[in-house]
């Protein structure tokens, strides 16, 4: 299983997700648009990040993109599933998706902006959006949290 972190604002967000992506296996994770990475921009480790990521960005491949579309295209073109994670009218429980060792390693899980979600155009690029039923008062989860729990969900043998 390879990610997409799209548009994510926050370094401790991104940060928190690369240690989770080790721990449940993705291989491979694409940063696009303003989503922080874990060096700077004279490429020194960017600290806030490493406090958080515990190293794990030395342990997972990634790479900066300027596309997330242009990205999906190429991924579906060569045999990707895009699960994308999202509240929306079409999304469907995130646990009634189920995938074989097999498929799972043609499985792109995507995510997007903590207040704006993904937009249109990737949600449309998805064979699946999926969502995490809320039974409080607030209607959504922290990206970080919501990407673990649906990437551990995915990982975990069938």
């Amino acid at each position: 299983m390879i990610a997409i972190f799209h548009e994510i604002r926050s370094l401790h967000n991104v940060g928190s997700m690369f240690r989770t992506a080790d721990a449940a296996g993705i291989t491979k994770i694409y940063l696009s648009g303003i989503t922080p990475g874990p060096r700077d921009r004279f490429n020194r480790p960017e600290t806030r990040f490493t406090k958080v990521s515990l190293g794990a960005e030395n342990f997972v491949v990634w790479e900066k993109v300027s596309s997330t579309p242009e990205l999906l295209i190429k991924l579906k073109k060569i045999g990707y599933r895009v699960v994308a994670i999202e509240q929306n009218p079409s999304s469907i429980p995130y646990q009634t998706i189920k995938f074989s060792k097999v498929e799972l390693a043609r499985v792109v899980l995507v995510v997007g902006n903590e207040v704006l979600g993904l937009p249109k155009e990737i949600l449309d690029l998805a064979n699946d959006v999926v969502e995490i039923p809320m039974f409080g008062q607030k209607e959504s989860l922290n990206v970080g949290v919501a990407f673990g729990i649906v990437a551990f969900r995915l990982a975990l043998p069938k």
